[in-house]
């Protein structure tokens, strides 16, 4: 692969997102002295075998926006002229970031909002026209093994995501993908800002009919703009920085102190916390909230936050689909 910026717009529930990237050469893992016989002089030939390194996604820029269709889709159903045009907008911002670059956009995805959007050809047809790539409506299981592949290609095989968005939250361990119609923006148009007793039955309903087979009691990183608002507020951070947050690791007992301390503050003193400007402070606590309830049901103590997301899976050329098991045929026809 050529080492050209190439960039993808996720546009959300709540937010959209810039990503200009490019593939570079992973760090070199440091050399270890092949075993040798005592009595040999031979050198390992294989040692000279010539190995390409391998590429990883570097960010270069990443810059978000607040669109908030989802309080369109709650509200009214569709996507509203206005918020159309607060839209364009903001992808007509995107468009002038990648022509200042020399970046290549090669993908636009559009999520949960859209899924919902009784109008989607109408708000297609307008970001079309403001960054000149059409964008696609993907599938919440699409986004889910997106999402997965670009934590994988990161922090290998084995993990558990969760995309907590504004309207839906995915989940994948690379097997097993599923999407639930649950999000930060979604739970505080329902219950506000701070959920009080009516969550407990929220919670017994939205579970009822899950399964989480084959996802408890694994490495779990959380992806998505709850997850990064929660590391910068634990370490204090006012910028973001992808470098200080990616693998940060918390505990259930990190969780509950950062949510106590956010609910304890008032609205205008929460917006100006670490990560909690342009409305990120009014939904940060449902999402916080529904985090807690998601790892209770995956059974960790611990999990940890990724920078990696959709917009980065957007960018890795499709894995092969694992070929089919044969069928075992009967024994009677085995003679």
């Amino acid at each position: 692969m050529e080492n050209k910026l190439q960039a993808t717009i996720d546009i959300g529930s709540h937010s959209c997102i810039l990503l200009i990237a490019a593939f570079e050469d992973a760090p070199a893992a440091a050399p270890t002295a092949p075993e040798t016989p005592a009595n040999s002089e031979t050198p390992d030939a294989s040692s000279d075998t010539p190995v390409a390194p391998r590429k990883i996604l570097v960010p270069k820029l990443q810059k978000v926006e607040v669109c908030r269709l989802g309080e369109d889709i709650y509200e009214h159903g569709k996507i509203t002229p206005e918020r159309i045009q607060e839209l364009v907008n903001i992808m007509t911002k995107f468009r002038m970031d990648l022509h200042a670059l020399g970046a290549d956009l090669k993908a636009v995805a559009m999520t949960e909002a859209m899924r919902k959007a009784t109008n989607p050809d109408e708000v297609i047809e307008a970001v079309e026209k403001a960054v000149w790539v059409k964008p696609r409506v993907i599938t919440g299981e699409e986004e889910g093994k997106l999402t997965y592949r670009s934590v994988k290609e990161w922090h290998g095989e084995g993990n558990v995501t969760i995309d907590i968005g504004g309207g839906s939250t995915e989940l994948s361990n690379g097997e097993t993908t599923f999407s639930i119609p649950v999000g930060a923006l979604k739970m505080f148009k329902a219950m506000g800002p701070i959920p009080g007793p009516e969550y407990k039955k929220f919670i017994k309903e939205t579970f009822k009919d899950l399964s989480f087979k084959g996802m408890t009691k694994k490495p779990v990183y959380l992806i998505g703009g709850t997850g990064t608002a929660l590391a910068m507020v634990f370490l204090n951070s006012q910028t973001f920085d992808y470098k200080a947050i990616e693998g940060l690791e918390m505990s259930l007992a990190d969780l509950e102190a950062v949510t106590t301390r956010i609910t304890n503050l008032s609205k205008e003193l929460r917006a100006m916390l670490p990560g909690l400007g342009n409305g990120r402070h009014e939904v940060i606590i449902c999402g916080l909230f529904w985090l807690r309830s998601l790892l209770e049901k995956l059974r960790v103590e611990t999990f940890k936050i990724s920078t990696a997301g959709l917009r980065f899976g957007l960018l890795y050329p499709p894995e092969k689909e694992p070929e089919p098991k044969p069928k075992k045929r009967p024994a009677f026809l085995k003679s």
